[in-house]
């Protein structure tokens, strides 16, 4: 890993220079100063910045924006400085690893180790951030462990990397590194003696357990005395046996640099002189510089533990085998003939070298050619409650229940709903249906949907893979729900394909107009029970439908596009009061449907969302300062929590403001209520609002905290908790309030 770094040192330190000169000039509460490597957008914004101003160090006790940092010094790391953060309760991650992913399987597995531009770019925003173009990675059903990797020396991951991995059943792990003279230097204090080398190893578990991500990648690029190796030894193993005691399922993986005789000298291999650390640990990542034979003396080597041999792939293609960029799958599908696993370095380079014709469609490319070598390895849905709106945690707006609350761009890969299993083709025709993740079209919930538009004739059908499951379907019914926005004519249905335990397979279609030449090709065809419209987004129908199939495994989820009958002639809807015309005109052969979400649950997983008064709303660190004409700028940290101290299964919250205006009547009494913005999103029970502006005109105001739960509903606006504050109040005060 260090020689890749150094092959592209010199336009990361140019940015990280650049960005040091221009992110000086942001206000102290900005605390950008310890950034090294600026997003292309971030570059792009700051060109229209001053360098003038004396740059003010960052200060993790102040309030702030909350970020992802990490941490740099031994001494930073021994005093457990992390914990006294003001950012510290921002960066716990709030999705914990399911139960069924604890244990790695038994197989070929795929480790990703991110390092894209130095880390902590547009994903440091713990809360999101603006730029819809971030990077992000989407394909989590090909992956089984996922390594945040850059230079510092311990590099913590940001909790939406963590939060979008668990979702997916993918395992998170920090980089511990030491690498040049500095490195050295900490080495020598780090194993000066087997205490100092266990103390290390603990704080490090420690950091793991409380931000909850799942362990760390050891990679040690420095020249040893012989003497320090036994200290070496004791960290490795003390690391390992506090993590696994402390979490169970987590990891500690070597990195294949120095040997047992304290020299640096990458194997591409593992060998004799690597083995020892190997076996103190639970895997190894292996250079990428490997040769065509050396994964075959590997699993020699390792013997019954050879899916524990991470076979390294540079992308960038620095010496790598098989060349890397596109031609990675070289590399994997060598590994996968010799039954062993890979480990993917740094599929960033889409985004970094910017591959044509745009980043989304490079990246879906890619992992699709990634796909074919290597095969799908996570299924979806596995566990009930199943909820998915498709998110990839970026877009240009956001959406609550098919209204849109937001138009403003943004990220935040914490956003990200389970994926789809989506299969894209390089040069799709306009004369069949293109399926694609829509960031455009105005969406149910979230930021996308998925778009199904092109050519369908009138007896024709499409069917599009959404999800591979492995659920089995007990004696409680399912019941299943989806939004669908579509032209008159252009239906959309799903398939369910479904296995018994004796591998017997059925179909079902479920689709609310019947089709003879569809219908078919199908077991079974239920008719939703419910069909409805939103009463503030009547453009999205919703359906609903239940399913008995006892026995059985939900095995995979299709999307089934189709036109009815021509003599169906109006969509019988629920709400009678619904003004938009719904007669149904066979058009020609154009065909759009858009999918807004799919929810899976039996009916014990229905939500009861704890009332208003059943939490403790604080707001804290309140600051005001003068703003333009007579305004002024409010920075508030507000947490809540149920006061009876137990924890309700929320995915989200969703951050309101409404800005009540003074009265035209001092002796009314009477306030006038405010419009409901939305200004965030939160994943643990706290947000932090930075220089809201307020209008003269405003004498208090209440903060909505909107509980939405993993099923994909949210607590209806007047019924969630919130905080109210008077304008140029300074007490940290909390306080209870409903609507």
């Amino acid at each position: 890993m260090l020689r890749a770094y150094i092959n592209r040192s010199n336009l990361a330190l140019s940015l990280s220079l650049y960005n040091f000169l221009t992110l000086i000039s942001q206000k102290k509460k900005k605390i950008q100063s310890f950034f090294i490597f600026p997003t292309m957008s971030q570059s792009n914004d700051l060109q229209q910045q001053s360098s003038a101003v004396v740059p003010t160090p960052f200060d993790p006790s102040e309030p702030s924006t909350p970020v992802s940092y990490p941490i740099k010094t031994l001494e930073e790391l021994e005093s457990r400085a992390y914990f006294d953060s003001f950012h510290y309760p921002f960066n716990k991650s709030s999705v914990s690893l399911p139960s069924s992913a604890l244990s790695l399987p038994n197989r070929p597995r795929l480790l990703v180790c991110h390092d894209m531009q130095g880390g902590y770019g547009d994903d440091k925003w713990v809360q999101g951030g603006s730029n819809p173009e971030a990077y992000a990675i989407w394909h989590w059903y090909l992956i089984d462990v996922f390594v945040y990797f850059s230079h510092y020396l311990v590099t913590l991951p940001p909790p939406c990397w963590t939060n979008t991995a668990h979702r997916h059943g993918v395992k998170v792990l920090g980089t511990f590194i030491t690498e040049w003279d500095d490195g050295r230097r900490i080495c020598d204090k780090l194993l000066e003696t087997e205490e100092s080398a266990r103390m290390y190893a603990e704080r490090l578990a420690e950091l793991a357990v409380a931000l909850g991500f799942d362990g760390w990648l050891i990679n040690m690029e420095i020249n040893l005395e012989v003497e320090q190796i036994p200290n070496l030894k004791e960290f490795v193993s003390h690391l390992t046996q506090t993590m696994h005691s402390s979490l169970p399922g987590s990891l500690v993986i070597w990195y294949d640099a120095i040997t047992i005789d304290g020299k640096l000298e990458w194997q591409d291999q593992l060998s004799q002189k690597n083995k020892p650390f190997f076996d103190l640990c639970d895997g190894i990542f292996v250079n990428y510089t490997w040769k065509r034979n050396y994964p075959e003396l590997s699993a020699a080597v390792a013997g019954a533990r050879k899916f524990d041999v991470y076979m390294g792939i540079d992308v960038f293609g620095r010496n790598t085998y098989g060349g890397g960029q596109w031609n990675t799958n070289v590399a994997l599908e060598v590994l996968k003939n010799d039954n062993m696993s890979a480990a993917i370095f740094a599929p960033g380079w889409l985004y970094e070298t910017k591959e044509a014709p745009d980043f989304r469609t490079a990246q879906n490319r890619w992992w699709g050619l990634v796909e074919r070598s290597w095969g799908v390895v996570k299924s979806y849905p596995n566990s009930l409650p199943f909820y998915s709106n498709f998110d990839q945690g970026h877009g240009y707006h956001i959406s609550v229940e098919g209204g849109q609350v937001s138009s403003a761009p943004w990220n935040n890969i914490s956003s990200q709903g389970i994926q789809p299993f989506l299969e894209y083709k390089d040069n799709p025709t306009t004369d069949s249906i293109q399926v694609l993740v829509d960031f455009k079209e105005a969406s149910y919930r979230g930021g996308v949907n998925i778009t199904f538009k092109g050519t369908l004739k009138d007896n024709n059908d499409f069917t599009a893979r959404l999800f591979k499951g492995k659920l089995f379907l007990g004696e409680l019914p399912l019941h299943m729900a989806y939004s669908v926005k579509s032209d008159a004519g252009s239906m959309l249905g799903l398939s369910l394909q479904l296995s018994s335990t004796l591998n017997e397979r059925t179909s079902v279609l479920i689709a609310p107009w019947e089709n003879n030449e569809l219908s078919k090709k199908f077991s079974k065809v239920i008719v939703p029970q419910r069909v409805y419209r939103q009463e503030m987004a009547p453009e999205w129908v919703i359906q609903e439908s239940s399913i008995e199939m006892n026995g059985y495994i939900l095995t995979e989820i299709h999307a089934v596009c189709y036109r009815p009958k021509p003599q169906i002639g109006k969509l019988r809807l629920e709400n009678k009061s619904d003004r938009h015309n719904d007669t149904l005109v066979q058009s020609p052969s154009e065909y759009f449907a858009v999918l807004g979400h799919i929810t899976i649950k039996t009916s014990i997983d229905n939500l009861v969302f704890p009332a208003s008064s059943s939490w403790l709303v604080e707001g804290q660190y309140i600051e005001w300062s003068s703003g333009s004409q007579g305004s002024k700028n409010l920075s508030v940290k507000i947490t809540w929590k149920l006061m009876d101290g137990s924890n309700f299964q929320s995915s989200k919250y969703n951050i309101y403001v409404e800005k009540l205006e003074k009265t035209a009547s001092r002796n009314s009494g009477e306030r006038v209520k405010g419009i409901q913005e939305y200004i965030g999103v939160a994943y643990v029970e706290a947000f932090y609002v930075d220089d809201l502006s307020i209008p003269s005109s405003t004498s208090s105001l209440n903060f909505i905290i909107q509980v939405c739960g993993v099923d994909g509903t949210c607590q209806k606006l007047y019924d969630s908790p919130s905080y109210q504050l008077d304008v140029g109040d300074t007490q940290n005060v909390g306080g209870l309030h409903v609507l």
